[in-house]
């Protein structure tokens, strides 16, 4: 629900942000969506198109029935709604329309919205007054979940211990075994983790057992996680002589769920990234966003099952001034994203960027407070993309030091546009620092004849002195 200052409703009258064309395409759900969404962003296919000035867009598109299909938008959710049959969110008719907007504003013109779109947007405002007027409750029987959550300690425990046998079996037969077993143990022993209700380690184990087929050099690798995964059942067998932070962390971990606590942070967010990750039959999606006044780094984590695409999604590049929620865990930073008092706006300054050493430096850092983090958000400041024997690398531009490009980034097109970007010049570059190198999410072009500095009031909304490219 978007709020002003004093918590009432947004008026009608706000600016809508905006958006670009990378933007639009970074929120499809795939790359059929994508192609799909491109052929109806013009407005050949639309009829009856409009828009109210405060993020709601509308339109008929013409398809393969006798009727055309009524897509509607609201934009500062966004939320979307199509009578097209397509589960996917958004369909190829929402993009299509947010594409003919983005390319040709002059083709939605401002006016109050058919009845049909009327309902749903009406609709949306009275489901999130009453979610802002209901007060969050407890458990309807505090004994019975501290009972059930202590019998689900223990089953974690069980399988904890039934997990460090099985490692101290493979070390005590030689890594060589691991390659010989296959991996039908491995799954094996994650269905036991599974059954003792610890998504997290079974998560784990079955990236163990892929490791023996990852090609030269993986006894090291294996080595290295079975490391981290006996530190992790160390860790929860001794959680309660831990540090509170840590403690959350290791539940966590072990795929134990937590609500999001602690005072909601209100800033300007610029959203710097969003990607999608399969994991097994549920999608993870990741945003990435950045508080201009408190310098602080926030994950949003959405997840969509049986091929539906994750709910919440944020178009790369706008900015919000919103409250968000951290969850508990030390070096977390993961969050919930809370009311909006505003409608998003164009922004495209980056975040202050450090050098390569500097983003080394956070990472070891961040591992201090987490030991299993895979990557650490950071954002580089004037590097240049040059090659290197075993692909690329993001070196600085004053400065010896360079960053390996991680391997899962090599294979995207948008390394391409990365380099294209830079034309050999440094750029500023946002993504994640981790063990297998940089992963890069986003990058900046500076403005003709400006610079990418933040602003003098970090409170305020960036102007828009740079593009934000996403580059996944």
């Amino acid at each position: 629900m978007l709020l002003t200052d004093g918590g009432e409703p947004l008026g009608a009258a706000a600016p809508a942000a905006h958006w670009t064309v990378e933007q639009v395409l970074a929120l499809a759900p795939d790359d059929a969506s994508r192609k799909a969404g491109n052929k109806l962003g013009s407005a050949g296919p639309w009829s009856d198109t409009g828009a109210d000035g405060s993020g709601a867009v509308w339109g008929l598109c013409r398809g393969s029935g006798s009727k055309p299909y009524r897509t509607v938008i609201d934009t500062t959710g966004p939320a979307y709604k199509c009578s097209c049959p397509s589960r996917k969110f958004p369909c190829k008719h929402a993009l299509g329309l947010l594409l003919l907007r983005a390319s040709d504003g002059s083709a939605l013109p401002v006016g109050d919205p058919p009845d049909w779109a009327g309902e749903w947007l009406a609709g949306r405002r009275v489901r999130a007054q009453v979610k802002e007027q209901t007060p969050g409750g407890g458990p309807a029987d505090s004994e019975a979940a501290r009972r059930r959550a202590e019998r689900r300690a223990e089953r974690i425990g069980g399988g904890a211990q039934e997990l460090e046998q099985r490692l101290t079996d493979l070390l005590r037969g030689g890594l060589a075994a691991a390659e010989q077993s296959g991996y039908g143990l491995w799954e094996e022993t994650a269905a036991r983790m599974v059954d003792a209700q610890a998504p997290g380690l079974a998560g784990r184990v079955r990236e163990l057992g892929a490791i023996p087929a990852s090609g030269p050099g993986w006894p090291v690798r294996l080595l290295e996680e079975c490391a981290l995964l006996h530190l992790l059942d160390t860790a929860w067998l001794g959680i309660d002589r831990l540090p509170p932070p840590l403690a959350a962390t290791v539940r966590t971990r072990v795929g134990l769920t937590a609500a999001a606590e602690g005072p909601p942070i209100r800033d300007h967010w610029l959203v710097l990234a969003q990607y999608d990750t399969p994991e097994g039959k549920i999608v993870t999606r990741r945003i990435w966003l950045y508080g201009r006044a408190s310098g602080r780094t926030a994950l949003l984590l959405s997840f969509g099952a049986a091929g539906r695409s994750p709910g919440q999604a944020l178009p790369v590049g706008v900015t919000l001034d919103a409250e968000v929620t951290p969850f508990p865990g030390a070096g977390q930073l993961r969050a919930e994203l809370g009311p909006q008092f505003g409608l998003p706006v164009p922004a495209g300054s980056p975040p202050p960027g450090v050098p390569v050493g500097g983003a080394i430096a956070a990472y070891g850092r961040a591992l201090g407070d987490d030991p299993w983090l895979e990557s650490w958000p950071v954002t580089l400041r004037d590097v240049i993309p040059v090659p290197s024997a075993d692909g690329w690398q993001l070196a600085d531009a004053e400065g010896d030091a360079a960053l390996p490009v991680a391997a899962a980034a090599l294979s995207r097109p948008a390394l391409w546009k990365l380099v294209a970007l830079s034309g050999g010049g440094p750029v500023t570059v946002f993504g994640e620092c981790g063990h297998r190198g940089f992963d890069p999410l986003a990058a900046w072009r500076p403005a003709d004849g400006g610079d990418d500095a933040a602003p003098a009031d970090p409170s305020a909304p960036a102007r828009p002195a740079a593009e934000t490219v996403p580059l996944i």
